[in-house]
């Protein structure tokens, strides 16, 4: 593709001036062969470069890349050794994993267990999410078993949805403020398939989409995956640039555009008034369908939780909104259910894209999702307030441990978006793994490859006493007295 994020082609070869776009800057600046192994591993592993995926041949990328042939054949050897590509005589030379590993957005959902050297289960700093509400998790399970005898006796298949939770859903929009029908509801199993339908659905490879920089890491996994041309908007400490953000719309015309107003991950903004209503004038002004996910917007710990975005456009407006959301924060993410609220129209698009997939959703999980989200007004404040106490607590760990790093402390949401103050990011995340701490380095969460290398996201949605053990063992792995090697100096590694 033409702006060199988009890296699979129909015959699954990656040309050389898409992979030396992708490459850092101080890579193609002093192009040795270690650096350059360093960095297509990186690559494959964030998922930019695909599995499967033929590389250019050596002659070409030395050419694209400005270094000699001997320095991508160093490389490839490199490659090959850690198991990362394989060549056949003949047919070119292929990525792959080594045995064991996987790409880093599956490998973040797998915890820290068993990363450190003795045994130690470690400090999961990676997934921002709570665990389950016990009392009403197992209150919720006692109604589901009385229901399910009944919807056991029926085919089972809902493929929009159980009609009560499309309704108790639509009862929850309207209440926030945008009237909903229950016909205007697709029940999914969790906000990311409602993305990748919707992805599915509205675009083909090649598309543009502009997403927030940075932003949910799996959500810019989705847009790489379905091979799509991928521009930005910058969102800083201060929150958007809205002229930007309309020069930007107006310049691309993009097919898509998916924000998070409401505490956006992983910066914890919150998107002004002012700013969601000139963001609906541009997107409808450019013919661009606005996805605005709220997987967050409940988790308002120190202002009003905001109406949904569509809510402000005046009547007939905001057809051109898909808006996404799931219990996954609320109340836990072993529990697949989300949601879209758009068009009825919409909805049986997106419906009939979802049965090809995977027909229906889980009517159990649907049974126990259905007084939680009815009871969600009255549990809710005992979770913020749960979440408030473990953020401040994630603060005086950090003013403790590490004094010299910065953040700032966000109105909601799940996390702090700190600032090491130099760019050592990933080569900190490999060496907290020893430590038996698995975090989010910053580069996940960045649209360009390299970017957001001073920051790390922190998520305070462990107790108090596991946040502590886990910057306590992140400070010691940043002052450990051994200078942190750069992206481009570190040696092998595997993540």
């Amino acid at each position: 593709m033409a702006n060199g994020r988009v890296v699979q082609t129909a015959d699954r070869t990656i040309g050389s001036r898409q992979l030396a776009a992708l490459l850092p800057a101080e890579v193609l600046a002093r192009p040795g062969y270690r650096a350059l192994a360093d960095a297509v591993r990186t690559l494959i592993l964030d998922g930019r470069v695909a599995l499967h995926v033929r590389l250019p041949a050596e002659r070409e990328l030395a050419e694209a890349v400005g270094a000699s042939r001997a320095t991508v054949t160093g490389a490839y050897d490199l490659l090959r050794e850690s198991g990362y590509v394989r060549s056949r005589r003949g047919s070119g030379t292929w990525t792959e994993l080594p045995e064991g590993h996987r790409p880093v957005g599956a490998h973040a959902l797998l915890g820290a267990g068993g990363y450190s050297a003795d045994g130690d289960p470690g400090v999961d700093l990676a997934i921002a999410a709570m665990g389950a509400p016990e009392a009403g998790l197992a209150d919720a399970l006692a109604r589901a078993a009385a229901r399910l005898p009944a919807l056991a006796r029926t085919s089972g298949y809902h493929p929009f949805g159980l009609p009560d939770l499309r309704s108790a859903v639509a009862d929850r929009f309207t209440r926030r403020g945008l009237p909903t029908r229950p016909e205007q509801i697709l029940v999914t199993a969790g906000a990311q398939q409602a993305f990748a339908l919707i992805v599915s659905l509205l675009c083909r490879p090649g598309d543009r989409v502009v997403t927030e920089n940075p932003t949910y890491a799996n959500a810019l996994d989705a847009l790489r995956h379905a091979r799509l041309r991928t521009g930005s908007i910058a969102v800083s400490d201060t929150g958007w640039d809205m002229g930007i953000a309309e020069s930007t719309l107006r310049q691309t015309v993009p097919r898509l555009a998916y924000v998070i107003p409401d505490f956006q991950n992983p910066t914890g903004a919150l998107m002004p008034p002012e700013q969601r209503l000139r963001l609906l004038a541009a997107t409808r002004a450019t013919g661009t369908w606005l996805v605005v996910d709220e997987t967050i917007a409940d988790i308002a710990l120190d202002v009003t939780a905001p109406a949904p975005l569509a809510s402000l456009a005046p009547r007939g407006g905001a057809d051109h909104v898909i808006t996404i959301g799931s219990l996954s924060k609320t109340h836990w993410g072993g529990l697949r259910v989300g949601w879209i609220r758009a068009t009825a129209k919409m909805i049986t698009e997106l419906t009939a894209v979802r049965v090809s997939a995977d027909m229906t959703g889980s009517v159990l999980d649907q049974l126990v999702a259905l007084p939680l989200l009815d009871g969600m007004d009255a549990a809710l404040p005992a979770r913020l307030a749960q979440l408030r106490i473990q953020r401040a607590a994630l603060v005086q760990s950090l003013q403790r441990h590490t004094p010299e790093w910065s953040w700032q402390i966000p109105p909601g949401g799940l996390s702090l978006w700190v600032d090491l103050g130099e760019p050592v990011s990933s080569a900190l995340a490999e060496r907290a793994v020893a430590a038996g701490v698995h975090i989010g380095r910053g580069a996940r969460f960045g649209v360009d490859p390299g970017t957001f290398e001073h920051r790390l996201r922190i998520p305070y949605t462990l107790p108090a006493d596991r946040l502590d053990e886990g910057i306590r063992r992140l400070a010691a792995a940043f002052h450990d007295g051994i200078p942190l090697p750069s992206a481009v100096d570190r040696p092998h590694w595997v993540a």
